[in-house]
């Protein structure tokens, strides 16, 4: 197979909430262009289908392993588990997230807003305790954390996540400076709502009409599909972007402009 972004070939990868919507075709993509990937997410189910599907093409290309991104035990185990098995991890891609049902933000629980943030936000900073060290040790591997163009122009009624998804663009972009003498590259995709299992809670629903407002807000006139989001994860991380550091890399048909 012709790889369409230079080689992932022999790459150690590795997908949070790889188990539904971006997460899985970025997990598909990745072990396409020739990674070896482990999935990690908090549903068994889902993350043991993704694996089966992509064995399925590749035998024993991919692994699942339940983990909860929140909780620095079970991000430490899983970095440790694959580094274990494989040595390496070349390329890690934070894409597990929440978000709260489009509602004015007094009525977003404190509970909702301790969850959102630590799923959004406080997981970069997990894995980064992890992965840094293992990066520092190899010479260098690339983050890319999947954020939303709600944090650079946000929808009402998605407050608490707006601001969950602007301080991951902020991290992104801090950890790239912060680490790039130690070769560690760290980039963030931003998508426009799309065909996930949260697209209903961010349009507060899900029928024609929702879809048709939301789709009337993005200039290409529609809403994105997880090949969208994991064609640009693919590229970030390959070698091709060798050089990219650091952006916040749009992929919203032009909604942000």
């Amino acid at each position: 197979m012709s790889l369409r972004y230079g080689s992932l070939q022999g790459k150690i990868a590795v997908v949070t909430g790889g188990g539904s919507g971006f997460g899985a075709e970025i997990g598909k993509k990745l072990a396409q262009e020739g990674a070896s990937l482990t999935v990690l997410d908090v549903d068994d189910a889902g993350g043991g289908r993704v694996v089966e599907e992509i064995n399925a093409h590749r035998p024993r290309s991919a692994r699942f392993l339940h983990c909860d991104v929140s909780l620095r035990d079970d991000v430490a185990g899983a970095v440790r588990r694959i580094v274990e098995a494989d040595e390496r991890i070349d390329v890690y891609v934070n894409n597990a997230g929440v978000t709260h049902r489009n509602a004015p933000m007094l009525e977003v629980s404190e509970d909702w807003f301790d969850r959102i943030f630590a799923v959004n936000v406080k997981a970069l900073y997990l894995s980064a305790l992890e992965l840094v060290p293992v990066f520092r040790a190899q010479g260098g591997g690339a983050i890319v954390n999947i954020a939303s163009t709600a944090g650079i122009r946000p929808r009402p009624g998605l407050t608490v996540y707006n601001a969950s998804k602007g301080a991951a663009i902020l991290f992104s972009k801090s950890m790239a400076v912060e680490f790039a003498p130690d070769n560690i590259r760290v980039n963030a995709v931003c998508p426009v709502a799309g065909e996930t299992p949260l697209l209903a809670e961010f349009m507060g629903g899900d029928t024609p009409e929702l879809r048709a407002k939301f789709a009337a807000s993005v200039p290409l006139g529609r809403l994105s599909q997880p090949r969208d989001i994991a064609n640009a994860v693919a590229f970030l991380a390959s070698d091709e972007a060798s050089f990219i550091t650091g952006v916040a890399l749009e992929v919203d048909g032009g909604r942000c402009i």
